[in-house]
């Protein structure tokens, strides 16, 4: 009979609530060629071939919501009765027995221990970017794919640390425990036993070795030896596992013909001097695909002109991240427009992104205003976009990004502004700037400083600084290791330096000069200047962590 040789494939089951990117997952699972459906009442949980249960935002509100919604007692029953289950994120840490984060809200209790923030003190919170996930113990095995030498993506403020003194392994049940390292803290990656995975990382978001990840679980592959390269695990002393980030810009607008295109602008001017035209350096999908498969951490879509005319449920940015969500499994982040309008708030537009494929998205301009206000004594009002956004999503999923220029003063006595003493001279011989912020695509000019804007920002609920230079943009020279450095050590959050990579050192020295967590460019890749893999190659040839498995 026709077909009778076919290797049966479960339909995959996804319990999903609403929140966050779950249309990656869709596609790393139809990529791995199963089918999926979605969970739609508890009776669909007891039915369910394969469970996955991906997480994102808050605890209080994952765990709520499994309760007021009758899916807490099902889904327990399903896990101890050795039901296929993986969960990811938020999906994993409500296997545990409560968090700090919602103090208030149990956990399902399957697994011992309680989550706990990380230390802000010596490290960026949230922790963001490429970690391992090593069984120490067993470092010659892939369970359920893992292995010791892979990077998987991680983006969480809160974690089950292994310094407790409940241990997991020796609590029944038989889990296996893989570790991550952060700075000096370790924390579960991921735990598994037969039927049952859990991940922190989100494989999904991991390229190649996160669906390997995937695809070992749904064709129940638990326990694979391996050797060689596979089983050296990557970290440094002090530091842990976490890789410097590098990632890919995509400034994406409509042409003069009305087709979107990836641009590139000088101090912001995307148009060629010499023909007046919009620079086109690619179509926007083309280019993240070639990204991805260069080895880009992220992919960051920037619609410059925010399709003003258009709603943004209706906006072409929309099926720019559909299609790049199929073929690209890494972090992607779009930004423009994503503001309050009388037709649409900014959360509902931020949805449509989500559910469009992108994992964060980036606020501009409307950040700007929130600081503003928040500075102006109005504080925290739960109403600016960064705040409603992170509130819903967590914070994890806003970055805000910064679009200043340097004003350069003779003596930090000539402006009210926060100043820094620069390592350069002005043209005047000035030893001191301010970075004033822009709004509108650095078209208008804002009476607020660099230092106002992130430290707000980060208030607000931001959960990462996007940090441009528009004196730096375009100029190959360098990024502003002077701004980079300052806003670096005026906030907790991860901050990503922008603006002026012109070859690999320039991105060693941001790394080295300021401590941000990662450097994003844009030119020098569309041009070919320099790809993805000579930059990480040169930083691992200097002894830089980075990810080079893509």
């Amino acid at each position: 009979m026709a077909g009778s040789n076919a290797v049966y494939r479960p339909t995959v089951s996804i319990l999903s609530y609403g929140a966050g990117n779950v249309r990656s997952l869709v596609n790393a699972i139809e990529q791995l060629g199963f089918q999926h459906k979605f969970v739609e009442s508890p009776e669909d949980v007891e039915k369910a071939e394969v469970l996955l249960f991906p997480g994102v935002g808050n605890f209080g509100h994952v765990c709520g919501s499994l309760r007021k919604q009758g899916y807490a007692a099902p889904l327990k029953s399903y896990i101890d009765a050795g039901k296929p289950f993986m969960g990811i994120c938020v999906g994993m840490q409500a296997l545990f027995e409560g968090s700090e984060e919602a103090p208030d809200i149990p956990g399902l209790g399957v697994i011992p221990g309680i989550v706990r923030r990380f230390d802000s003190a010596d490290k960026a919170v949230p922790c963001i970017g490429w970690n391992s996930a090593v069984v120490r113990d067993e470092t010659d095995t892939a369970i359920y794919g893992i292995t010791p030498h892979a990077k998987y993506y991680y983006v969480h403020s809160y974690c089950r640390k292994l310094a407790d003194d409940q241990k997991i392994s020796g609590a029944g049940g038989g889990w296996s425990v893989a570790t991550a390292r952060y700075g000096t803290e370790e924390y579960v990656g991921a735990v598994a036993r037969e039927n049952c995975l859990a991940t922190q990382f989100h494989p999904e978001k991991s390229g190649a070795a996160g669906l390997k990840v995937l695809e070992a679980f749904l064709n129940r592959t638990v326990r694979k030896h391996i050797t060689g390269k596979a089983t050296v695990v990557s970290e440094q002393p002090g530091h842990g596992g976490l890789t410097y980030r590098i990632i890919a810009c995509l400034d994406v607008r409509s042409n003069d013909q009305g087709d979107l295109v990836v641009t590139k602008g000088d101090q912001y001017d995307v148009r060629d001097r010499s023909s007046s035209a919009v620079r086109n350096l690619g179509k926007p999908v083309e280019l993240a695909k070639r990204y991805y498969e260069e080895g880009a951490d992220e992919v960051t879509f920037l619609n410059i002109t925010s399709f003003r005319s258009t709603r943004a449920q209706e906006a072409p940015m929309l099926e720019v991240l559909r299609q790049a969500a199929k073929s690209v499994f890494v972090p992607m982040t779009v930004g423009g427009g994503i503001r309050d309008t009388p037709e649409e708030t900014a959360l509902e537009v931020a949805r449509y992104y989500f559910d469009a494929g992108a994992d964060k998205i980036s606020i501009g301009s409307d950040a700007v205003y929130a600081a503003e206000a928040y500075h102006a004594g109005n504080g925290r009002t739960g109403s600016s976009p960064i705040e409603t956004i992170s509130q819903a999503y967590g914070c994890q999923a806003v970055v805000v990004s910064v679009d200043p220029r340097r004003r350069w003063v003779h003596s930090p006595a000539d402006t009210p502004h926060h100043t820094i003493e620069m390592s350069f001279t002005g043209p005047e011989g000035q030893r001191y700037a301010w970075y004033q912020c822009t709004v509108s695509g650095g078209r208008e000019a804002r009476d607020l400083d660099v230092r106002q804007l992130v430290t707000a920002a980060e208030a607000l609920g931001a959960g990462e600084i996007l940090l441009n230079c528009m004196d730096q943009d375009g100029t190959n020279a360098g990024y502003d290791l002077d701004l980079v450095k300052d806003v670096k050590s005026a906030v907790r959050i991860p901050v990503i330096a922008s603006s002026g990579a012109g070859r690999p050192e320039h991105f060693k020295e941001v790394f080295e000069a300021t401590g941000c967590e990662a450097a994003l460019a844009a030119g020098i890749f569309h041009r070919n200047e320099c790809t993805i893999n000579q930059v990480k190659s040169f930083l691992v040839d200097q002894d830089w962590l980075v990810r080079m498995d893509s």
